[in-house]
């Protein structure tokens, strides 16, 4: 188990990039030592940078509690809020993630997908019940390039409360297209989704699980 913060700029845009290279040199080392299992901006609509999105391969609060004290994002105030779930990548083939010295994308190449699940007490059995056919759909689409991660938000207890996915689509149209043909979505189990335009930079990532 992991985590995954979703984060949000303040107004300043100035002080991401006075931050930045502080930051890349954080993800750089922590993605090396298996820390950081992907870590990508969240773009506007109009490509602006708005946030980040950080998924933590730690085994507990204090590995949380140690990325944040040397994040630079979060220490100089470049985020003024974040999210923080925790996170289960899914085991599925995936391809490998780019490394340093792969091209860096001036456009929108992939899709953050966060979608979580009813409230309802009848939400985890709406999931469990189509699980199995969510999984044999990403399998492939994960040896495909289409999914690049995806896992399961869990609560306090370790129930899967949600899901967060990076898909290649270009545009919103695109990942709603893919989503409307998910069992997550035809069974009922998503009810609150929110998608953010994204692209990769390579990092000396170690292998997803199951990749």
């Amino acid at each position: 188990m992991g985590y995954a913060i979703i984060a949000w700029d303040g107004p300043d845009p100035a002080r991401r990039a006075a931050s930045r290279d502080r930051h890349m040199a954080v993800l750089t080392r922590w993605a090396g030592d298996g820390r950081l299992a992907l870590g990508m901006p969240i773009f506007t609509p109009d490509w602006r940078p708005a946030g980040s999105l950080m998924v933590l391969e730690v085994p507990d609060q204090a590995g949380l509690d140690a990325y944040l004290a040397e994040e630079p994002f979060a220490v100089d105030g470049v985020w003024d809020r974040w999210t923080v779930h925790p996170f289960r990548i899914a085991p599925l083939p995936y391809r490998p993630l780019p490394q340093p010295g792969d091209p860096v994308s001036a456009t929108r190449t992939h899709t953050v997908i966060v979608a979580m699940d009813g409230t309802d007490a009848q939400a985890p059995a709406r999931r469990q019940a189509v699980r199995a056919q969510h999984m044999a759909r990403v399998a492939p689409l994960a040896e495909q390039g289409v999914v690049a991660m995806g896992g399961a938000i869990l609560d306090a207890a370790g129930v899967m409360r949600g899901s967060i996915a990076v898909t290649r689509h270009a545009t919103d149209a695109e990942a709603q297209a893919w989503i409307a043909e998910d069992p997550y979505a035809t069974g009922g189990v998503w009810r609150d989704i929110t998608l953010h335009g994204t692209r990769f930079a390579g990092l000396p990532y170690r292998p997803l699980p199951g990749a």
